[in-house]
């Protein structure tokens, strides 16, 4: 199946590549990089076909099913922009084609002092591609579990993820609502991991477009879940929404910074590491400092444009930063 699905996008990328983006590439004198714009422009590919999908599946969910009404549309539009932008694969191609090299260097030298590098395909010998493919979607997995949850403990990093999270009109295209900085953390450190484990750069592709797909689908405005054991087998839009309500999913009781509900993908993480909070309520989203104060004085302001945006969550990292020295 994951052959199959490959050769066609192999020849769907081909053809993108030969009949538009390469004469775009020549044309505009970036003959050198062609060779990266091939590697692209599967990215992009990927990067459409996922964007028809959200609008072909979730968006019609969100009107038939909706979890809140949407008060702010604006908002909406804006994390849409934010998933287009994220679609196009710009951070993913940059990282992970700029590592793939640089690893490789390193792995040149080690194998010349005798040092084979680890792949964990090794360890089943004769494996099945889709098995390969679901092992290292675990893995993975877990990786990504401790990165979100450290956005959650570290005052700076919660400053750049508390972006994410500022959206009380939560949506299907809130998933890439990120800030530049915390993005590029994240993809550097997803792209070292997969490389480190030895995935090869189609598995790769395809682990981000399956992770990004249902992403989008634990983020919409749905009134959704899974059931009981489903709920622990997968995050679903309720599960994660949690994650995401005012006051609990991104602090503890105490106020201080914490939550519930970090699993990306698999709650599993969230119940090994006791931080899974399975409350059957779709909640309220957002932050509480976004809330007026007890003597009307307004909440902190987050941004509702993306440059205003991506400014006011440097300038809380430096805050946060400042407040974390002293």
């Amino acid at each position: 199946m994951i052959d199959t699905f490959s050769d066609w996008l192999g020849l769907a990328q081909g053809w993108l590549f030969e009949t538009v983006v390469q004469p775009l590439v020549f044309q505009l004198g970036f003959g050198e990089f062609v060779e990266d714009a091939f590697e692209g422009t599967e990215w992009l590919l990927i990067g459409v076909l996922e964007l028809a999908l959200l609008f072909l599946v979730l968006r019609p969910l969100e009107s038939m099913l909706p979890a809140q009404k949407i008060t702010d549309p604006r908002a909406r539009w804006n994390d849409f922009l934010y998933t287009v932008l994220h679609r196009v694969g710009i951070f993913p191609v940059l990282i992970f084609f700029t590592l793939d090299p640089l690893l490789d260097s390193v792995a040149a030298a080690l194998r010349f002092d005798g040092f084979h590098p680890f792949n964990l395909e090794a360890l089943w010998p004769g494996i099945s591609p889709l098995a390969a493919f679901f092992v290292y979607f675990v893995v993975l997995d877990f990786f990504d579990y401790w990165y979100h949850r450290g956005s959650h403990k570290f005052n700076w990093w919660w400053a750049l993820h508390g972006l994410h999270h500022s959206q009380q009109n939560m949506n299907l295209w809130s998933d890439n609502r990120n800030h530049l900085l915390d993005d590029l953390l994240r993809d550097i450190y997803m792209g070292v991991i997969a490389l480190g484990i030895g995935v090869e750069p189609a598995q790769y592709v395809l682990l981000v477009s399956v992770s990004r797909i249902l992403q989008s689908l634990q983020h919409a405005n749905v009134r959704v879940h899974f059931g009981w054991l489903g709920e622990r087998l997968l995050v679903s839009p309720r599960y994660h929404r949690m994650h995401h309500a005012i006051g609990a999913g991104h602090e503890n009781a105490d106020g201080k910074p914490g939550g519930c509900n970090f699993a990306v993908l698999l709650p599993v993480w969230d119940i090994l590491f006791r931080t899974a909070n399975f409350t059957p309520a779709f909640a309220a989203t957002g932050i509480r400092d976004q809330l007026p104060g007890p003597d009307g004085t307004p909440g902190r302001e987050y941004g509702r444009g993306f440059w205003a945006q991506q400014w006011l969550g440097l300038k809380r990292m430096v805050e946060y930063a400042r407040k974390e020295v002293v």
